[in-house]
């Protein structure tokens, strides 16, 4: 594939309501497109940090220069490019997994829309229906955390993860059991909790939960295999791999019993491929997380849930639980806690440049002329 051109457009759609995790809070999400366009075909993939460092390191500033000072050069300077090329030269040039992923992502949906195969097929899964999970953040009291996910729970979402940290768990947890007693129930921590924290976190265990999402630090495998040893609910990693090396040392250490797998994450689907496969070699089930993403981010998130080892509900959501506006033609949308991607070649979902248009904060095009 030649490339004719490569246009970036940071976004900044505000959320429905604020976001609260045990790092932080946000009211806006940034996310950052990556439009490829070659031989009039276009491809789109987004590079989707949380502002002010709110998830990991990486800001949508941060992401911003590494797309426009080292990823996009590289690209552009090596020329046509397959899939498989374009990761080689991205693992090259170095850059954040985030802006990678919105680069390599561009160039999955190119190769769907330009041999007229969606994102699933050229993943290898089979198209099929996605169960999606509820997602909610730290309420400022229990009674509004019971309050939103009764709203939310309106569409059928098929279990529920609330987020926790020291102060703010036992509570939440009994209030939600008390009200939702067989609904599947999780909890993800973001790394919030420390190894003095395991008798603490032994008391989760008599809420039945699916599993305990990233209670300690990302470096902490030998702290979290401690953990698991220690419990009966199950760990699952979430910061900790980041590509399949780190999930290499996890499993070698039984560091958890379950692996989600986010794109951005891991700086694309060719490396979220990898570590499921790996996962699927080993036993390990997994699931797809995510930032949350805009449209692109999310609909390619459900074409890769499709594949065989996803055995959770995806944190993909409806649009509208997210976003004032979304920037994809149709919007996500849970149906009796159902997701499925629109028809037709690559992420199948069109971008809507009304909607773009309306939150932009700056573009910048790049070519080779």
């Amino acid at each position: 594939m030649s490339i004719d051109r490569i246009t970036l457009t940071h976004v900044r759609v505000p959320l429905v309501e604020p976001f609260r995790i045990s790092s932080g809070q946000v009211s806006c999400k940034d996310g950052i497109l990556v439009a490829v366009d070659s031989e009039g075909v276009r491809g789109y993939g987004e590079a989707s940090p949380m502002a002010g460092a709110f998830y990991s390191a990486d800001t949508p500033e941060s992401v911003w220069k590494d797309l426009t000072d080292i990823l996009i050069p590289a690209v552009l300077h090596h020329g046509s490019s397959s899939v498989a090329e374009i990761n080689k030269v991205l693992k090259s040039a170095g850059g954040s997994p985030f802006a990678r992923a919105g680069v390599e992502t561009a160039f999955w949906e190119l190769e769907g829309r330009k041999t007229n195969r969606p994102l699933w097929n050229l993943l290898g899964a089979e198209n099929k229906p996605v169960a999606s999970g509820l997602a909610v953040g730290i309420y400022s009291s229990i009674p509004k955390l019971l309050d939103a996910v009764g709203r939310f729970m309106q569409e059928g979402y098929k279990r529920i993860k609330i987020k926790i940290q020291p102060g703010w768990d036992l509570g939440p947890l009994e209030a939600m059991r008390k009200l939702y007693p067989e609904t599947p129930l999780m909890v993800d921590a973001n790394c919030a909790y420390t190894r003095n924290d395991i008798a603490h976190l032994k008391k989760l265990d008599t809420f039945g939960l699916m599993m305990i999402e990233q209670p300690l630090p990302k470096d902490d495998l030998e702290g979290h295999a401690s953990l698991q040893a220690a419990l009966q609910t199950a760990v699952c990693l979430d910061e900790s791999v980041e590509d399949v090396g780190s999930l290499e040392k996890a499993l070698a250490l039984n560091a958890c019993k379950i692996v989600n797998i986010k794109i951005q994450r891991v700086g694309g689907l060719m490396n979220a491929k990898a570590i499921h496969d790996r996962c699927k070699e080993k036993g390990i089930p997994v699931w797809a997380g995510t930032m949350p993403e805009l449209g692109i981010g999310g609909a390619q998130t459900l074409h890769l849930a499709m594949l065989e080892n996803f055995a959770f509900p995806t944190d993909v959501e409806s649009s509208a639980r997210w976003f004032t506006s979304e920037i994809i033609d149709p919007p996500l949308q849970v149906e009796n806690g159902i997701l499925r991607v629109a028809p037709g070649p690559g992420n199948g979902h069109r971008v809507n440049p009304n909607t773009v248009k309306k939150w932009t904060v700056r573009t910048a095009e790049f070519s080779l002329s």
